[in-house]
């Protein structure tokens, strides 16, 4: 498929414009191959089906989220600031001969495709990292066409660990327990990057004109675990599943909505 690309400007990558480098950390793409994109492939395949579909995937990284979707029958745009990001996904898909994803850099503004061009965005924890929360939704939900299709993971905090980490002296590694739970005015002033609730999330797109038509906490996937039998068990005995009901054992919250 050939790619029409919308010019909004200047399209170079901007980190201070998509992140307050002085207060919010910018993510660290997941590896190939860990469950962790495994199983966000297996919940937004039982969501919404790519086959046919012009796709955009918001942060892509390195790649490794959108790799899982380039057999599914869709066209992908796949956006994201840095060059060094997009040049790794680039050699993955040369690798696998694939022709229908197309990994563009972008400054972190208006979103370099046209209004009403997309069937589905896709959009895997970075949220969480942008500096306007409301621009990055605002543009997600205008290059939707009507009724189009948003699927978005963001970082829960019913979780026991801080995933992001937090800048304090004692603490600096990033997984600091029970972090997460603090108070909304504590945690916001030292965390490294946001934290939903499920019903914050909700709240958050159905303000911008998003119609959530689902939620589900996402079981932790035990991919930082560095002891394979330790990981091996972890997965049998507690987190071998995609789904959970319970806030403490997910790691991410992921929404299904519609352009309303």
């Amino acid at each position: 498929m050939t790619f029409k690309l919308s010019e909004p400007g200047n399209t170079r990558a901007n980190p201070k414009r998509f992140t307050n480098v002085a207060k919010v950390a910018l993510g660290k793409p997941a590896d190939y191959g860990q469950e962790l994109v495994k199983r966000r492939f297996r919940m937004t395949s039982a969501l919404v089906s790519l086959q046919g579909k012009t796709v955009l995937d918001f942060g892509c990284g390195n790649g490794a989220q959108t790799i899982e979707f380039c057999r599914s029958g869709g066209d992908i745009i796949a956006v994201d600031l840095f060059d060094s990001s997009l040049k790794v996904f680039a050699s993955h898909l040369a690798e696998r001969g694939v022709s229908s994803t197309l990994p563009v850099q972008y400054d972190g503004g208006a979103l370099p495709v046209g209004s009403g061009s997309m069937d589905i965005v896709m959009s895997y924890d970075v949220l969480e990292h942008v500096h306007d929360e409301s621009l990055a939704l605002t543009e997600m939900h205008r290059v939707l066409k009507p009724g189009g299709e948003l699927v978005m993971s963001v970082p829960n905090k019913g979780w026991v660990f801080e995933t992001h980490g937090a800048y304090l002296p004692l603490l600096p590694w990033n997984r600091v327990p029970f972090f997460s739970w603090l108070p909304r005015a504590i945690h916001s002033r030292y965390a490294k990057a946001r934290i939903y609730r499920r019903k914050e999330i909700v709240r958050l797109l159905e303000s911008h004109s998003f119609e959530v038509l689902g939620s589900q906490y996402m079981m932790a996937p035990m991919d930082v675990v560095r002891i394979p039998w330790l990981k091996r068990a972890l997965r049998r005995l507690v987190f071998g599943r995609d789904t959970t009901r319970w806030t403490f054992l997910s790691t991410v919250v992921l929404v299904h909505a519609r352009k309303a």
